[in-house]
């Protein structure tokens, strides 16, 4: 059950948010401080597996052992259930501003470079897992949703490295991903690459009528140009992605923050930056 009024540990549903493939996301309270909304992720019926709460549970332990403005604050979780920040002002693809989407990117790829510094890969970057704040202007963008995360120095966490094949967003998914290798924190830039393409232009970059075309794309060609989309003055902007969503994890930028540096720079320096594309 996930009506209104139904009790996860103390925390009641007050009302459905969002719904992802595997589980909805609930605006709820706790008993006990009623006033304070909370976000409730609850896995489906359908969803309720050993291998789900796994998942599940390693979420919780990753968003735990992180805390940066830009992550997600995570606070209890049980069975089936995760109880989170909530953040009021939907997705990041909900910005109008080229300088506010911008300025998310910005923020998703310092939280990002921070969790990598502690030794973890977010290893599914995409725009439905950037929240921003109703009020973006002073609470910013929020990165969301570590069940697919790795730690890169497993000893750290005193626990086996997670087995099996990893869950892929695929319009986001890094080449060396399809090839079978390990995520790392280029991965991570590579997805927030693909995600600031869609920001800007409304699509990720590589269209394709099936999964397999999609992967093929990832694997062999090259993004097309957001001056396409966004008229001559973006072409500084294409070096910039090409650079990010490099076949190589080893060409790309050193960092999330360079590599979003360089494109707001490269956007930013016309007096006219061009509009960005209707979501």
């Amino acid at each position: 059950m996930t009506g209104a009024g139904v009790d996860y540990g103390g925390y009641l549903i007050d009302r459905e948010v969002g719904r992802g493939g595997h589980a909805g996301v609930y605006r709820a309270h706790h008993r006990n401080t009623p006033a304070v909304a909370v976000a409730l992720k609850v896995l489906d019926q359908s969803h309720r597996s050993p291998a789900e709460q796994d998942r599940l549970d390693r979420e919780f332990a990753f968003a735990r052992a992180l805390n940066h403005p830009n992550i997600v604050e995570v606070y209890r979780h049980g069975s089936f259930w995760l109880a989170m920040q909530y953040v009021d002002g939907g997705k990041a693809t909900g910005l109008r501003a080229l300088e506010d989407r911008l300025a998310a990117l910005s923020q998703i790829a310092a939280a990002l470079d921070y969790t990598h510094r502690r030794g973890i890969v977010h290893s599914d970057v995409k725009p439905a897992n950037i929240l921003i704040h109703a009020d973006f202007g002073r609470a910013g963008a929020v990165l969301t949703d570590f069940g697919a995360a790795h730690a890169v120095v497993e000893d750290v966490w005193h626990r086996p490295r997670h087995s099996g094949n990893p869950e892929v967003s695929l319009p986001y998914t890094a080449p060396e991903i399809l090839q079978g290798k390990a995520p790392s924190a280029a991965t991570d830039e590579y997805a927030l690459a693909c995600t600031a393409v869609e920001l800007l232009t409304g699509a990720p970059p590589f269209p394709a009528q099936s999964a397999a075309d999609l992967a093929e794309a990832h694997l062999r060609l090259l993004p097309p140009p957001l001056s396409g989309t966004l008229g001559p003055a973006a072409r500084a902007a294409d070096v910039v992605v090409q650079r990010a969503l490099a076949k190589f994890p080893a060409r790309r930028y050193e960092s999330c923050t360079d590599f979003v540096a360089e494109l707001s720079r490269a956007l930013l320096s016309h007096a006219g930056p061009p509009k960005p594309a209707d979501t």
